[in-house]
């Protein structure tokens, strides 16, 4: 039941609403997932292309940070995205020790087919929803993306939480 306006839901209340709907975006995400692939990629993997994607040209030790995970664990899974045909590996310009991660048209392709295929299924459901509400919703996401940001350090970059398991699920 909804409170009356003034009075705030307690942060652990929300906290456990987000929970649930980020369970139900990732039955939407998967499904964005499951249709556009050829070849079956994990959730890791999707969040390495789209960590990459947001920071192109990083390192290892970047993309390593991003996703939460260590060195060995993030080079295994960049060698199974190169095997892929979806990331490709530069020298850097600026240091003969480092390479630069960057992807491949194919993953591009890859990532812009995921991103259509979840758009129309989150249009679909924000289409069941009052219009007022998906104002209030964008205003809130607006809000959280920026909090998020902060709370990881991130520059706007996707808000990604893989942990070492990477090489396991990779």
């Amino acid at each position: 039941m909804p409170r009356p306006t003034g009075h705030p839901r307690p942060l652990e209340q929300v906290s456990a609403d987000v929970c649930s709907a980020s369970e139900l975006l990732e039955v939407l995400w998967s499904r964005g997932q499951e249709a556009a692939a050829a070849v079956a990629f994990s959730p890791s993997q999707l969040r390495a292309l789209l960590v990459i994607e947001q920071q192109e040209g990083s390192n290892l030790r970047s993309l390593g940070e991003a996703l939460g995970s260590r060195a060995p664990s993030v080079s295994r899974l960049c060698d199974r995205l190169e095997a892929m045909g979806m990331v490709r590996r530069e020298p850097s310009a600026t240091s003969r020790r480092e390479v630069e991660l960057r992807l491949t048209q194919h993953g591009r392709t890859l990532l812009e087919e995921y991103r259509s295929i979840r758009t129309q299924e989150f249009a679909a459901v924000l289409g069941r929803m009052p219009q007022a509400a998906v104002a209030a919703l964008a205003e809130g996401l607006a809000a959280f993306n920026t909090a998020a940001a902060e709370r990881i350090g991130a520059d706007g970059g996707p808000a990604t939480g893989l942990s070492d398991d990477v090489a396991e699920s990779a």
